[in-house]
């Protein structure tokens, strides 16, 4: 365990921000994280995962401690169904493709979403009609008060849209070490209803796709529509589809009759965000280093060399014109670090 001075975090964030850490670890085992926790004459610590769900403000003062656990295996599996346990430092994307080359299904769905396994139930991650939660089971954690190992089962962990837990009530306690998922091993529940999947299948002439069919679409998808952090730096989608009372969406129609919406029960709709803000008008528009992506207007990204304060400029000039043209307050999805 090297402890690093004055470290660039440039190369862990997908933003690409050159925010820099005062001291910096990288730990690969438990033992490593409860004793860079214990590590005294630090001014505060900050857990770091894979750095893709967050906007770095500024440099970070004290201890920044990298989760670089790793490791992939099989827990216990019945006919129908196996539980994979993935490591908190593993990329989530090389793990959907680990179970989909395996034939186990249920995160299919969420391929190429940037990030690590463990920041994963931070957000309940969710792409195309699926969310983390669907197939979570349970997750190991290192409680910072006590330094246990405690298992949290899903209904612990409170899951809702982008949020659980670990961004309210017990932010900052725990540190995911693992997640364990039920997923199938036939029978699987498909969802090809969402988004352009079942066009994409239709244009390769699948009828009966896989689930490495329903990756690929899924994977094709994401990379016309969102731009790679490794070659302009962002965090995927910046804002939040907010949920709102049908009331709201009658006034846009007046104005926007084909405004898009989906049904979300108890008189509430949940309108795009991305649409919201391509109505504003920002939709590939650049404000010095900074802007929206010109073919997803939820993208914020870095055109080189922008800072985290540049950005969230750029965001709070969004979410001001929007609420001003929609009366809809839109909300930042990832986690904004002062």
């Amino acid at each position: 365990m090297q402890i690093k001075p004055n470290f660039s975090l440039k190369n862990h964030n997908t933003f690409g921000i050159n925010a820099k850490a005062e001291h910096f670890v990288a730990i690969h085992t438990v033992d490593e994280l409860k004793e860079a926790l214990q590590l005294p004459g630090f001014s505060q610590k900050f857990v770091l995962g894979g750095g893709s769900n967050m906007l770095l403000k500024s440099d970070l003062s004290g201890l920044v401690i990298h989760v670089d656990l790793k490791g992939i295996q099989i827990a216990r599996e019945d006919e129908d169904h196996i539980w994979v346990s993935a490591a908190a430092g593993e990329n989530w994307h090389d793990f959907v493709l680990h179970c989909v080359a395996r034939g186990y299904g249920g995160v299919e769905n969420m391929a190429l979403i940037p990030g690590n396994v463990g920041t994963a139930p931070v957000q309940n991650i969710g792409a195309y009609g699926v969310e983390l939660k669907d197939s979570f089971e349970s997750c190991e954690v290192l409680d910072r008060n006590s330094l246990e190992i405690k298992t949290l089962t899903k209904q612990d962990c409170k899951f809702g849209y982008r949020d659980s837990i670990f961004k309210q009530e017990n932010k900052d306690r725990y540190i995911i070490t693992s997640v364990l998922f039920k997923l199938t091993k036939r029978n699987h529940k498909l969802n090809t209803s969402y988004g352009d999947i079942q066009k994409i299948l239709d244009e390769r002439a699948i009828k009966n796709p896989s689930l490495q069919d329903i990756a690929d679409a899924v994977i094709h998808i994401r990379q016309q529509k969102l731009p790679d952090p490794k070659k302009i730096g962002n965090s995927g989608s910046f804002f939040k589809n907010p949920v709102v009372e049908r009331a709201v969406l009658s006034k846009i129609q007046k104005s926007h009759p084909h405004v898009p919406f989906y049904e979300m029960g108890d008189g509430l709709v949940k309108i795009p965000a991305g649409w919201l803000i391509e109505q504003a008008g920002f939709k590939g528009k650049r404000f010095g280093n900074a802007g929206v992506h010109d073919r997803q207007a939820l993208v914020l990204v870095n055109h080189g060399g922008a800072t985290g304060e540049e950005i969230w400029e750029v965001a709070m000039h969004i979410q001001e014109v929007v609420k001003n043209k929609f009366a809809i307050l839109i909300q930042p999805e990832v986690n904004i670090i002062e």
